[in-house]
């Protein structure tokens, strides 16, 4: 995996090249949850961004759209270092088990996990944490800046706690805290990230484990007291137990990235209760809403349905990769997954099918077939296509909340482009193909993230077969038509077509 150090000189290298000429013409817009639309991107220090992003709970194997919640948000920090912005991106590990589900239940989702895989909490941890970054590979995902541990951040959780019960935004009962949500609400909008109303809320709300500890229906817990169970327990000053679900993200996004930062981000689902829970602990405890823009990516559909085991379209990253699943005829590259995920816009929900991929396999290898092409184009002093207004239009796409499927569509619009060039035998000037060269480069491999294949085994089996043809045309020239025919005919049995014309033979 390439450090830190190797990244950020890659890509500031990539835009030094084209700043100048193209981004100081344009403005980056993002869609911000909070206020509902898209704002003109505007960082709190010029030049630097923070962002913190929801990271796996490693008590199972993170599912295609947790993946594409990850690769989304990959993209995301991908476009933000080509424009040349310094980025600390920090994506937390959930490896604490005793966390509150979206319904207010406590839940040791690790702990659970553990026994019945009959192992140690950590043990899981452990396995998962190793799949995960295994998957970031296969997915060719940057790693980000930091990837802090619940687990490792303990004190920090709890001193954060110990801020929100000093402020009077929390109460202890039996070992437990609670926010006061109640008490919250009369000084700052519990709701405001997602339009929630208490008294809705309350609608909502259902009898549940330790209901009855809870001051009011819409409080949650920062800390929850240890039951004999528990295979994960920390010391507190209210008693051994462990941190609720929450807390941890306030406590790590606020010790990486300052009590206001530029980005948060993650996926729909979190967007309540988690999110909202975020900024009321942030404002609970430091007096400021986290994050100055939040980005939500939206959900993966599969066949049409949400992605889940009831509905048979449930299957892991590496099903799609291996062909272990039965939902698609073949095996599909982490290239072609990944350059179906760029086709949907990352606010819009994506439905996966079978003929998508395939389709989206064929326009893969013509885009990138057409990159090949380019080094082949004959120069001249002169360009019949303004090639800087269509390398322009890659970053207008991307500058528009980061619209992946206009930056592809624009990119086919360049394939084109190439392939009509060579077909018509036609030129463009060196410094017109220089840029493009460089601009689709930058913008297929280090922006979308497709990962620059190991070469093929045809262009392996160039030379051989170059050798072999020769062997073949001096038989032919001397007469030899058994030699010939023998050739042929055992290139043909290895799948391998000679085809002989007026142009000369070709093979395939």
């Amino acid at each position: 995996m390439k450090s830190e150090g190797l990244i950020l000189r890659k890509y500031k290298s990539l835009y030094l090249f084209n700043k100048h000429r193209l981004m100081s013409k344009q403005n980056l817009s993002i869609y911000n949850s909070l206020s509902g639309q898209k704002e003109a991107f505007q960082p709190i220090y010029e030049g630097r961004i923070g962002m913190y992003v929801c990271g796996p709970t490693l008590y199972s194997e993170p599912h295609m759209g947790n993946m594409r919640t990850f690769i989304n948000f990959d993209l995301i920090y991908r476009y933000l270092l080509v424009a040349g912005y310094k980025v600390k991106y920090v994506r937390n590990i959930t490896d604490a088990g005793h966390i509150t589900n979206s319904a207010g239940e406590a839940v040791d989702s690790i702990g659970k996990a553990a026994r019945q895989e009959q192992m140690q909490s950590l043990e899981i941890v452990y396995k998962y944490n190793v799949i995960f970054q295994d998957l970031q590979r296969t997915y060719n995902m940057l790693p980000p800046s930091i990837e802090p541990t619940a687990t490792g951040h303990i004190q920090e959780q709890i001193e954060i706690i110990e801020k929100i019960i000093e402020n009077g935004f929390a109460y202890t009962v039996n070992g437990s805290v609670y926010f006061d949500v109640k008490a919250y609400s009369e000084k700052h909008q519990y709701g405001i990230l997602s339009g929630r109303k208490i008294d809705e809320l309350a609608e909502e709300t259902r009898e549940l484990n330790a209901q009855d500890e809870k001051r009011f229906f819409a409080d949650f817990a920062l800390w929850k007291k240890a039951n004999p169970e528990d295979m994960q327990i920390w010391r507190s000053p209210w008693g051994d137990g462990n941190p609720g679900w929450h807390i941890e993200c306030t406590a790590m996004s606020t010790k990486y990235l300052g009590n206001h930062f530029d980005i948060h981000g993650g996926g729909m689902d979190l967007k309540f209760p988690h999110h909202e829970d975020e900024i009321a602990q942030n404002c609970g405890s430091l007096g400021c809403s986290p994050a100055k823009y939040w980005m939500h990516a939206n959900m993966l559909n599969v066949n049409g349905q949400k992605m889940s085991k009831s509905f048979g379209n449930y299957f892991l990253p590496m099903e799609i990769v291996n062909g272990s699943t039965d939902l698609f005829e073949k095996p599909f590259s982490p290239n072609v997954i990944r350059f179906a995920m760029m086709q949907a816009h990352y606010r819009s929900n994506m439905d996966m099918t079978n003929d998508a991929l395939i389709a989206t396999e064929k326009g893969y290898n013509r885009l990138i077939e057409a990159m090949k092409t380019l080094s082949s184009l004959k120069t001249s002093n002169e360009s019949s296509q303004n090639i800087e207004e269509m390398v322009e239009s890659f970053y207008a796409a991307m500058n528009d909340d980061f619209n992946a499927p206009i930056l592809i569509a624009n990119l086919f619009d360049a394939a084109k482009f190439i392939n009509t060039v060579k077909d018509d035998n036609a030129t463009i000037s060196a410094s017109d193909l220089e840029l493009l060269t460089k601009a689709m480069n930058t913008f297929v491999f280090d922006v979308l993230g497709m990962k620059a294949e190991a070469e093929s085994a045809n262009d392996r089996l160039s030379p051989v077969m170059d050798l072999v043809l020769d062997l073949r045309q001096e038989a032919r020239t001397n007469k030899d038509w058994t030699t010939s025919d023998k050739i042929r005919d055992g290139l043909a049995a290895a799948g391998i077509t000679v085809k002989d014309s007026k142009e000369g033979t070709s093979w395939n």
